[in-house]
């Protein structure tokens, strides 16, 4: 009986071959659920794309006089060019002198600050700025004030944010063929040493690793080019200026970048031994020694290749960074031994007929380790990253983040499917051995070559080459690459007719189509602002446009002219006393508390600590002992002092004036 027909008795959804796996996941999904749950009930503050928190003025401010300098304060460190932060007056031209941007950073508060030109006039001025955050993302946005009062404008807000464009689609695509062309290099390289190493020796496994090393090693050079473009102009011609090269390799993204390059061609070294000098190997002794020395020189190196992202993004800021940069490193070689790995054995099963089912078994439980892993670390990263449930729905890092947890959650349900059928041909014992006629099994990968025209498994025919090989070399060679053919069919045939083999070829097909999605995701995830950082941004901007006080604010003012009944009280009420526009009343009393009428009432509003003011308000009269005033503009919160002038006579007037919080 040949391994085509022997049958498989393998184990059903309801033998202990099948519930343990269906119980392991059920364990680890339970355990996942709730560490997460846990993580983000306790969640604390950090950061990761920079983002503004504050400026002076603030945006739709309305200031009385030009200030100095504009300011600038991030929720991080980032990184600012010379022309990084530019100031436009309302015909589009630089209000700003062109100097670099001031540090002016104290303790925790990451402020930069840019110089005005002096004697700027009334208007309204815009503010666009770009910068690069710790985590290697350009961001960028832009708001406006207005000196005086506000006025028309020919500068449009620009909408495209830093990174975007035709150089953001590049280096994007750029960054997903790294991500792809380090899963298949450590990944496939992982498969051969720790579950197949005979197919060290398949050309298959062989152009798919150098196949990955080299995508990764076009894609590598083409981020280290995109750069500068990418988190400066946004020009494509740009990539090729060797200035912004040479900026570009000072910077710590530039440094990962070009440590990448350098590890690679440590890598390609180990490539040349694997698929050379350890395909070849025969003796058992000296191939354990040389794949003890593969093993660790291979995990060094795609330890420090996966540390090439830790060091540059998200995890080399924020909190415990310490600790995120190798947890991170642990999350990127797990994803490369089990997706890797995953298209590794799809390449196999399609194209490699004689590998056995101890490989797949092997792989089955290098899989479900990576899985454990990436649960753990994957909880961690959401952790720092997100922080809280809303986070997980109200942001766009969130719902990515969802997404992402929905592709793994039916990853690992297909993987599931893909353990059933290893169980299946591991018990039926279906590896790719063949039955000579003789009734000896032959490993797959042989020939039986110097036989005469036989049948191998009763079906195709094989040349007899025995009494050409002196007459006609020619002629003999040509017979033996037909015989080898026939026998490569043969070998497809029997294993095409595995169902385990077809049954487990399907699931890892639809395995790595759902990994392809998941890394597309990933992918984008990498270049989205974190969850959290997102919401301390807009509860930081809250805070600073948020009034003080819940308003009105009212206070008390006696005056005395001197003159004959020349005094009262003055009360005020200003609503809702909050930076912007505000309604002003004043009720002016007379010495007997009666409403008294008075030819004139002035007031002004006075910062002291901005050298601001006096702003002056010329209310109306709208009955007897009541004036009011409507749009009246406080341009910042602060302190202000308020000075009330009252009149009561031609020659009879006085100034009182008193402090009042503002917004």
């Amino acid at each position: 009986m040949t391994a085509a027909t022997a049958p498989h008795f393998g184990p059903t959804p309801s033998t202990p071959a099948i519930r343990r796996p269906l119980a392991a996941a059920a364990v680890l999904a339970a355990l996942v659920g709730m560490v997460f749950g846990l993580l983000l009930g306790g969640a604390g503050p950090a950061s990761a794309h920079a983002a503004l928190t504050g400026s002076d003025p603030q945006d739709g401010a309305v200031v009385a006089t030009a200030p100095k300098e504009v300011t600038l304060t991030f929720s991080e460190q980032v990184a600012l060019g010379d022309d990084s932060i530019r100031i436009l007056d309302p015909d589009g031209k630089r209000a700003d002198t062109g100097a670099a941007p001031r540090d002016l950073q104290s303790g925790s508060t990451v402020k930069y600050g840019v110089s005005l030109h002096a004697g700027l006039p009334d208007g309204t001025y815009t503010v666009a700025w770009q910068a690069v955050s710790a985590d290697s993302h350009p961001v960028s946005g832009a708001f406006t004030f207005s000196v005086g009062a506000p006025s028309k404008t020919t500068v449009a807000l620009p909408t495209d944010q830093a990174g975007g464009g035709l150089v953001g689609t590049l280096y994007d695509i750029a960054r997903y063929a790294a991500y792809a062309g380090f899963i298949l290099l450590a990944g496939g390289s992982a498969f051969v040493l720790a579950c197949w190493q005979r197919g060290a020796g398949a050309r298959p496994l062989q152009r798919l690793v150098v196949r990955g090393w080299m995508t990764l090693t076009v894609a590598t050079l083409a981020m280290l080019l995109l750069r500068n473009p990418y988190t400066g102009s946004g020009k494509l011609a740009d990539a090729f200026d060797l200035d912004g090269l040479k900026a570009v390799l000072d910077t710590k993204p530039g440094a990962a970048l070009v440590s990448r390059l350098l590890l690679l061609g440590a890598s390609a070294l180990f490539i040349a031994v694997l698929f050379g000098a350890y395909a070849k190997r025969e003796d058992e002794r000296e191939k354990k020694d040389l794949t003890f020395g593969l093993a660790i020189g291979g995990t060094v190196i795609a330890a420090g290749i996966a540390g090439t992202w830790a060091l540059a993004e998200h995890a080399s800021t924020g909190i415990q960074p310490g600790i995120a940069m190798p947890v991170d490193v642990l999350h990127l070689l797990a994803v490369a031994a089990w997706l890797g790995g995953l298209t590794t054995l799809l390449v196999a099963l399609y194209r490699t007929p004689d590998m056995d089912a101890t490989a797949v078994r092997r792989f089955s439980g290098i899989a479900f380790g990576s899985v454990v892993v990436l649960a753990a670390t994957g909880i961690y990263q959401s952790w720092r990253q997100v922080g809280t449930w809303s986070a997980l729905t109200g942001t766009g890092y969130g719902q990515l983040l969802l997404v992402k947890v929905g592709l793994v959650a039916v990853l690992i349900g297909i993987a599931w499917f893909s353990r059933r059928w290893t169980a299946r041909l591991v018990t039926g014992g279906g590896d790719a051995s063949t039955e000579t006629q003789d009734g000896e099994t032959a490993p797959a990968g042989t020939a039986a070559a110097g036989a005469s025209t036989t049948e191998t498994s009763g079906s195709a025919e094989v040349p007899d080459i025995s009494g050409v090989t002196a007459e006609d070399p020619a002629r003999a060679a040509q017979l033996a690459r037909q015989q080898a053919a026939v026998a490569t069919a043969e070998k497809k045939r029997i294993r095409d007719a595995d169902p385990d083999r077809s049954g487990l070829r399907r699931s890892v097909l639809a395995e790595v189509g759902v990994a392809v999605a998941l890394l597309a995701v990933t992918t984008v995830l990498t270049s989205t602002e974190p969850a959290r950082t997102e919401e301390e941004a807009a509860r930081a901007s809250s805070a600073a446009s948020a009034p003080a006080t819940a308003g009105p604010v009212e206070m008390k003012l006696p005056f005395d002219t001197g003159g004959e009944n020349g005094k009262g009280t003055v009360r005020m009420e200003i609503t809702p006393a909050r930076t912007g526009a505000n309604e002003l009343h004043l009720w002016v009393d007379g010495s007997d508390g009666k409403p008294m009428d008075v030819p004139e009432v002035k007031v002004a509003f006075t910062l002291e600590s901005k050298d601001i003011g006096p702003l002056p308000v010329v209310p109306a009269r709208l009955t007897e002992g009541h004036w009011t005033a409507d749009g009246v503009q406080i341009p910042m919160a602060g302190n202000w002092k308020v000075a009330v002038t009252v009149r009561t006579s031609d020659i009879d007037q006085t100034t009182i004036d008193k402090n009042m919080k503002i917004g």
